[in-house]
């Protein structure tokens, strides 16, 4: 029903915006090259540990991550159209320990903005964001049951707002009072224990399934979303990047962080390190943890999510 109403209100946007703009100001001629911008970026870090006779200890470690960025951005006067593709891996090996996953993120971002006026800042705006991973997650060293798989969860945004956008486009503020988010487990299993936030199975006294878990969760809210892309100093640039959302039918208030930040450091034309966090929080988002030592992952409450990243390794622009 709320993505229903969403896509209602966003159908009433683009008839609104072709009913009331002048023809001769929508003049996006897709085939001028000149307007369209490609970057297009690939990344391979690699950390490293070795120890021989090393009297404090230690194990000896590899680990690398591949990270992938491809974008093509159009711009005019009056619109501009980003959009944007990530895909990131990364593996982890110990000594005496499994083959360990360290990152794993598949991204589609498209953001799509009209403006009338062209001195100002500010766009009509429509933005589109989907979000899932390639490979199972795991609660180690428990590796018999996944915590996560391919569209478990995926999460996808669709919504309209204003989009405030600075001259050179480094910084960007994004304004949305109608957005919709749509939760994905489509693992039978996961959907059936509620995770993700997606209605759980319904079982009996006797543990007997009756009704099974619904597989999609549909959300109605508020997002708002800054990036800011600045050079800190020569060779350093910064990529800071927050996504609020808070649903308004279910606690409203209570508001999903997705908080990126990174500092690429450019040491010659094909060697670069890459330092970063990334924060999450998401009350839908439950905590596994085997309290009981009996292998049995038990469901506890959301907690703040943090990663960080230090690598050095090859970078590819073009």
């Amino acid at each position: 029903m709320k993505f229903k109403l969403t896509l209602i209100i966003f159908l009433f946007f683009v008839v609104k915006f072709y009913a009331f703009t002048p023809k001769d100001s929508i003049d996006i001629q897709i085939d001028s090259i000149s307007k369209w911008t490609n970057t297009n970026n690939i990344q391979l870090l690699f950390t490293q540990n070795s120890f021989v006779n090393w009297s404090a200890g230690g194990n000896n470690s590899m680990a690398g991550i591949l990270k992938t960025k491809f974008t093509k951005n159009f711009k005019s006067e009056h619109i501009t159209w980003f959009n944007e593709i990530k895909a990131n891996y990364g593996l982890n090996k110990e000594d005496k320990r499994e083959l360990r996953k360290t990152e794993d993120l598949f991204e589609i971002n498209s953001t799509f903005g009209y403006k009338k006026v062209v001195e100002s800042n500010w766009y009509y705006s429509a933005k589109f964001n989907f979000r899932t991973q390639f490979s199972n997650g795991y609660k180690y060293p428990n590796t018999d049951k996944p915590i996560s798989k391919l569209f478990a969860p995926g999460y996808m945004f669709l919504g309209i707002g204003s989009e405030y956008s600075s001259k050179n486009h480094t910084l960007k503020i994004y304004l949305s009072p109608v957005t919709n988010k749509t939760t994905f487990v489509l693992n039978q299993t996961l959907a059936n224990e509620g995770a993700f936030g997606v209605k759980p199975a319904i079982y009996d006294e006797n543990n007997n399934l009756i009704t099974r878990a619904k597989k999609t969760k549909m959300e109605f809210g508020t997002l708002i979303t800054s990036e800011w892309n600045t050079l800190v100093m020569e060779n350093i640039k910064m990529a800071n990047r927050l996504s609020l959302y808070s649903d308004y039918l279910h606690n409203y208030g209570n508001v999903d962080v997705n908080w990126e930040l990174n500092f690429d450091l450019k040491i010659n034309k094909y060697i670069s390190a890459n330092v970063g966090t990334h924060l999450l929080f998401d009350d839908d988002v439950k905590h596994k943890e085997d309290i009981n030592n009996d292998g049995v992952l038990d469901i506890l409450g959301p907690k703040i999510q943090l990663k960080q990243l230090l690598g050095i390794g090859f970078s590819y622009l073009f």
